[in-house]
């Protein structure tokens, strides 16, 4: 009576391996047979390789010979790193790519080695920039090894590590050289010191964000001259820097995409002189622009983004109607928010200087009057956003201007505007049903493309 054939299972968890003994290689049967089966080796004319490509199975795959028409045998265990790093990248799931290396060190380095990002578990937001009470503790000593062990990042984020010091950064000059992004937010010791080590072992960083670094101009003309192709620069709340800092990035980095500036009270502007026409969005919130300074800043031709919010108290004369003046022609999304002093003139020499202004926030400039907005309705005829929340001076003939004007207005953002009536909304309602008015404010209107 014949014997039915034996299937073969995992010996720890019964998982199926789709093996049958009728399968096995009879040939090799024979005084060594006994000695294989000790081992632990059996050997198959065919395997489903499906039943070993998950990380539970990766152990047993170690222990089956495959065999080739040649019947040369080897072991999954046995083979190249490239072969292991192509399994590795068939997990779909994180969990499991996560898991990989526990299964033994080589498993572990080739995990290593297909590590592209290393982000610390911090509660800081670099969208919202808050930091929560619980910080990482990361040092000297720890970063060292991780920077070690991982010799293939492309992406480093110490946001949060408020007690990293300049002497933790060291590593980099020497397994820095394939990093492109880099984020030091509210890492409050780093210095100049640290930056150096950045500026030497980093030649490839393009994204490199400083937000509340005591960083200097010294600092940032070593990172500048060192990394040529820094295309996104986060400067925000480095209170130290001046505009010889600025410079020093204008005149190295010549294809700088987009820089944050804002609160940084020492900038004047007149460091962006002759910037790289590449240069498409600028964060200048709260800064003390002086007119010069905005005429700099759109000296490159190439802006599309410019938010100079919050400059009212601060700038000098009416210095923003440079920005019709021609060299802003390009702009597509304009934020001067807060910017209490903007009169009509300004409003109408922009509105005909920027022909391609898509949306435009002009919440709380409360000087615009009646001029002003007939100006916005006549020339933004690629308009089609506009922010007018707590514009006192918005009244119903300010809105059917812009009912009348801006053919292809999509979103009115208004609220608290007083001397509009609820009649003047329901009118322009009315006339313009493709238009939908919010009565909520939005403070954040730059595109999403920068700074990622």
């Amino acid at each position: 009576m014949s014997q039915p054939d034996v299937s073969y299972s995992c010996g720890s968890c019964g998982y199926p391996l789709n093996l049958a003994s009728s399968n096995r290689i009879a040939s090799e049967i024979g005084s060594k047979y006994r000695k294989s089966i000790r081992k632990g080796s059996i050997s198959f004319e065919s395997i489903d390789l499906s039943r070993f490509t998950q990380l539970d199975e990766i152990l047993l795959a170690s222990y089956v010979e495959m065999a080739s028409d040649e019947v040369n045998h080897s072991f999954i265990m046995h083979l190249p790193d490239d072969c292991l790093r192509s399994i590795f990248e068939k997990f779909d799931s994180s969990t499991d790519r996560e898991s990989f290396g526990l299964t033994c060190h080589r498993l572990l380095y080739i995990q290593d080695s297909r590590r592209r990002s290393l982000e610390f578990g911090c509660s800081f937001s670099r969208v919202n920039h808050k930091l929560s009470k619980t910080t990482v503790d990361i040092d000297s000593l720890i970063l060292d090894k991780l920077i070690r062990r991982f010799q293939q990042l492309e992406s480093l984020s110490l946001c949060g590590c408020v007690n990293l010091l300049d002497s933790g950064l060291s590593r980099l000059q020497n397994h820095g050289s394939k990093l492109h992004s880099l984020y030091l937010d509210c890492c409050f010791k780093v210095t100049d010191a640290g930056l150096s080590s950045v500026a030497i072992g980093c030649p490839s960083l393009s994204f490199i964000s400083l937000y509340r670094c005591s960083i200097t101009d010294n600092g940032l003309e070593l990172l500048a001259k060192s990394c040529l192709s820094l295309k996104d620069f986060n400067l925000e709340w480095c209170s130290l820097i001046t505009d010889s800092g600025i410079s020093a990035i204008s005149n190295n980095c010549r294809e700088l995409r987009a820089i944050k500036i804002s609160h940084c009270d020492k900038i004047k502007g007149v460091g962006f002189d002759g910037c790289s026409q590449t240069l498409a969005c600028l964060e200048a919130e709260s800064c003390k622009l002086e007119p010069e300074g905005v005429m700099q800043i759109l000296s490159g031709g190439g802006l599309e983004y410019l938010n100079v919010s919050s400059l009212g108290w601060c700038i000098r004369g009416d210095g923003l109607r440079a920005i019709g003046g021609g060299l802003g022609s390009n702009l597509r999304i304009l934020n001067f928010r807060l910017c209490r002093s903007i009169c009509d003139e300004t409003i109408m020499e922009i509105s005909k200087g920027c022909p391609l202004l898509q949306e435009w926030n002009l919440s709380l400039c409360t000087e615009i009057g009646v001029v002003g907005w007939e100006s916005i309705g006549i020339h933004c005829r690629n308009l089609e956003k506009l922010h007018v929340n707590g514009c006192r001076s918005l009244c119903d003939q300010g809105l059917l201007a812009l009912q009348n004007g801006c053919k292809r207005l999509s979103t009115v953002y208004i609220s608290r505007c007083r001397q509009v009536s609820s009649l003047a909304i329901t009118l322009f309602k009315i006339a313009r049903w493709d238009v939908e008015i919010k009565l909520e404010e939005v403070m954040y209107i730059m595109p999403n493309r920068f700074f990622r």
